[in-house]
């Protein structure tokens, strides 16, 4: 089925929805005791001021909200087959669009959704697909930017393709969060038109919207507003006028519906929300409601299943029911007044089996996930090209400085600074992009992953089998012009040894900044970083030498990688049995012409390079776990 078919009914009721959350001192409402019922082939607008509570009911509606929530959910269809199951379940047919449009600059519109389509329907040829796409594109007039960078389209462009994407596998409910935000009045009209039009085939399309124009307003099938965490009012955005007026509450003439409400709904003609919640309780527009169409007189005009002198309620006698209203409503929330530890979210769905695609395996879409991988690193010059250029600069320059150091014995202390040097290098270059990359992509793998286009454990292996390849391939480019000009013993083995333990370095380090930069935002991710390396410099056995250290700090350098680093690669230079260094000429002596007496000096004799290379590798497992938890535990 395409977006140009019919999507399956699915009609969405909730009852008594409540929300707690914890603050400093104690728990706050943020939804009170809310229900209703948004229906299939309707475009519904929840609205309100800020605080109100309307992203937040969103969030529960989409299971994107987990804690601190009561109540039932309901999603039905016209088969009628009921049963209970879990919200992960209630989430397969449905997709959330985000309020920021994240979407991945360096790829076209074509590319961005030809490997979503790969990601999520299995099975399709590329012909398939690309009808898929075109049909998807055309239906949101997206067809003509089909070669165009993501980051070159306008707002409402990216808009337009955030929807796309998720109408790839057709889900009959959709969950927008402010559609419009950044867009201009003419960008706003069109994407609310185009979600209408996509409701028009039988999907339920929900989403927020903070004040809309008076023609936006009208366009809306059904709107739920919101104030305080309580409903005040829903139905038809064309019966707004008469319910407020019923509630005592006259809208001037010309006045915009939609601000007129919000006006009301923030107090500027007194305390109204209880007001409100009472005639919407008390069925002033809690009906079906029926729209018809003079043609003689060109006017539409609404009729209520009510009397229709309710409409015009004499306010006298809402206000003598108010307060039993307004009694009944704090009794039955200081009921509610439970921790959230112990408030459970119940999903009830009916018939929750539909037509769902074939789903591609796991191994398929970690297929696509790492050529997406590959394309991302080789456009973003930033990431690949121009980081290897200055690597083999760098190796160079190092080469040149630390220039004879590597047979000189009168040199083995400026040796060992190149070393130390090499492997801070190393380090610190790798950790820096990685704590400053994860953030800005964390935006975007949230959404994915919240949507199911993949799992997390597929992405993070992705991420690693693209990712290791090229910080070996940086290694490469500093090791062969560092090693080479510094003089260091020309042997084949011995190169490789120094180049695996480099690698291990970038390794191990590119994990602790994948891990600081998913945990804590950029600028607190590079201090810690900074900081980390520091203090790695200071156990890595040159600054003070193992021999010097005191108990308490030669048994902590045991934490360091950079100890084991050292030990390794000196291990590497000046064991498996090498010759005598080379003392020059215009030296009157060298101490350490033995390779062997070197090692002794600076306590790293009876080290084993295999040994410190075993516990790298267990560094960087370590590491890229934790990286995974800190991802999972964000992304959740």
């Amino acid at each position: 089925m395409t977006p140009q078919g019919t999507a399956e009914n699915r009609d969405i009721e909730f009852e008594n929805i409540f929300l707690t959350v914890k603050s400093i001192t104690a728990y706050k409402k943020i939804i009170r005791g809310v229900s209703g019922k948004f229906k299939s082939g309707e475009l519904t607008a929840i609205m309100g001021p800020s605080g109100a509570g309307k992203t937040s009911l969103l969030n529960i509606l989409t299971g994107y909200q987990k804690s601190g929530i009561q109540g039932i959910i309901k999603c039905s269809n016209e088969r009628g087959k009921k049963r209970k199951k879990a919200s992960s379940d209630y989430r397969n047919y449905s997709c959330y669009i985000l309020q920021d449009d994240h979407l991945l600059d360096y790829f076209t519109v074509y590319e961005i959704m030809y490997y979503t389509t790969k990601l999520k329907i299995g099975g399709l040829s590329r012909e398939e697909n690309d009808f898929l796409i075109d049909d998807i594109l055309s239906t949101l007039g997206l067809i003509k930017q089909k070669r165009t960078p993501c980051g070159s389209l306008s707002g409402g462009q990216k808009k337009r393709l955030s929807i796309a994407l998720e109408l790839i596998d057709d889900p009959p409910i959709m969950f927008l969060d402010e559609p419009t935000t950044g867009l201009d009045s003419n960008s706003s009209r069109q994407c609310i038109e185009m979600l209408k039009s996509l409701a028009q085939k039988g999907r339920t399309i929900i989403c927020t919207i903070h004040q809309p124009s008076a023609p936006l307003y009208m366009t809306f099938d059904h709107v739920y507003i919101m104030a305080q965490g309580k409903c005040i009012y829903q139905g038809l955005p064309q019966n707004t006028i008469s319910f407020l007026a019923s509630a005592g509450y006259i809208c001037p003439q010309y006045h915009n519906p939609a601000d007129f409400l919000m006006e009301v709904a923030n107090g500027e003609y007194g305390d109204s929300v209880d007001i409100l919640s009472l005639a919407k309780e008390s069925c002033l527009c809690k009906v079906e409601n029926v729209l018809q169409y003079d043609q003689n007189s060109n006017e539409t005009w609404k009729r209520d299943s009510c009397h229709p002198s309710s409409f015009y309620t004499n306010y006298s006698t809402i206000s003598a029911s108010e307060g039993n209203f307004i009694k009944e409503q704090k009794d039955k929330e200081k009921d509610m007044s439970i921790e959230p530890a112990i408030i459970t979210r119940e999903i009830l769905l009916e018939d929750p089996e539909c037509c769902i695609r074939k789903k591609p395996s796991e191994w398929t879409r970690f297929l696509v996930l790492f050529q997406k991988q590959l394309i991302y690193f080789y456009r973003d010059w930033t990431v690949a090209r121009i980081k290897l250029i200055l690597h083999f600069l760098v190796g160079i320059f190092l080469g040149v400085t630390f220039q004879n150091s590597g047979y000189n014995a009168s040199k083995f202390i400026t040796n060992l600074s190149f070393f130390m040097v090499s492997v801070v290098y190393l380090s610190y270059t790798a950790l820096m992009p990685a704590a400053l990359r994860f953030p800005s992509e964390l935006k975007i793998l949230r959404k994915e992953h919240f949507n199911r286009w993949y799992k997390l454990r597929t992405y993070y292996a992705s991420f690693l089998a693209a990712d290791f390849p090229l910080q070996i391939l940086f290694t490469l480019a500093y090791t062969i012009g560092s090693y080479t000009i510094s003089s260091q013993p020309l042997e084949i083995r011995r190169f490789l040894m120094v180049f695996l333990i480099h690698s291990m370095a970038t390794l191990v380090s590119a994990g602790i900044g994948t891990m600081f930069g998913t945990i804590v935002n950029p600028v607190n991710g590079t201090f810690l970083g900074a900081i980390l390396t520091a203090v790695n410099i200071c156990f890595g056995g040159f600054l003070c030498l193992f021999p010097q250290m005191n108990n308490v700090m030669y048994y902590l350098s045991n934490l360091s990688y950079m100890r084991f680093c050292m030990e390794s690669i000196l291990q590497a230079i000046y064991g498996f049995n090498r010759g005598k260094l080379i003392c020059p000429e215009e030296e009157e002596y060298c101490m350490f012409t033995n390779p062997n007496e070197v090692l002794h000096e600076i306590g790293m004799d009876e080290c084993s390079y295999w040994t410190d290379f075993g516990w790298l590798i267990v560094n960087l497992l370590v590491f890229r776990l934790l990286g995974y938890c800190a991802l999972k535990y964000k992304v959740k």
